[in-house]
């Protein structure tokens, strides 16, 4: 897997950011430094002159790289489902049974995430953080419809689409594949929080995963008698 994730590129789309921050250093370290400042002080209170202050430049040099602080969660809530993507294809290869791609499926989406050492300029540790509390603000605003027509949202509807897929080979008379899967990811993230930050809602602690209801969601559903 090492010199897969070395040789292959996280593909974002070009309508999010004005100039592509994986070509150059400084646009990189924009990346990895604000991750690190909007997990420390939350997306409210980001500012490119509060990031432009971390990494000792310009806050003109971050418009060069997005235009809004808006974009920039975009592009990193993008980077983190791409990245997700691609460890789900990987994992998948070369399995036949559609169950068994469903369930390694589910626990690449809904478990603990540690960081990849080989994305020198991503912490994905930290970026999940983000993703769990701020992924929703990428979303759910009056410019979503326009967004979505762009692209914006691609690779976060790409990989529901790769499970949907998978659940219709399993069972194809199922008729609500789309909501469980887009339940399933979505309500991953929701988990997550619910078990770090309002524990008494949620039957996940450090015993039960959101991984565990998720799978047992699924052997529910889909798995027939």
């Amino acid at each position: 897997m090492h010199n897969l994730i070395t040789n292959i590129k996280i593909q974002i789309s070009d309508k999010i950011f004005v100039k592509d921050p994986e070509t150059s250093a400084l646009g990189k370290k924009i990346i990895k430094e604000s991750i690190i400042l909007i997990d420390e002080i939350g997306f409210d209170n980001f500012t490119f002159k509060k990031l432009g202050e971390r990494i000792g430049s310009n806050e003109s040099s971050i418009y060069r790289y997005f235009e809004n602080k808006h974009k920039l969660l975009v592009y990193l809530c993008s980077w983190y489902w791409s990245w997700i993507e691609y460890k789900m294809v990987f994992k998948l290869t070369n399995i036949d049974d559609p169950m068994e791609r469903l369930k390694r499926a589910i626990v690449i989406v809904t478990e603990k995430i540690v960081d990849d050492e080989r994305t020198e300029h991503v912490n994905e540790r930290i970026l999940n953080r983000i993703v769990i509390i701020e992924f929703t603000k990428t979303l759910y605003t009056k410019e979503v419809d326009e967004e979505n027509k762009v692209g914006y949202f691609i690779i976060y509807k790409r990989l529901i689409n790769r499970m949907v897929a998978i659940v219709n080979e399993i069972n194809p008379d199922y008729p609500f594949a789309k909501s469980l899967i887009s339940t399933i990811v979505k309500g991953s993230l929701h988990q997550h929080f619910l078990k770090e930050h309002l524990s008494t809602i949620t039957d996940c602690n450090e015993q039960v995963s959101p991984t565990n209801f998720f799978m047992d969601l699924i052997n529910t559903i889909l798995i027939k008698e």
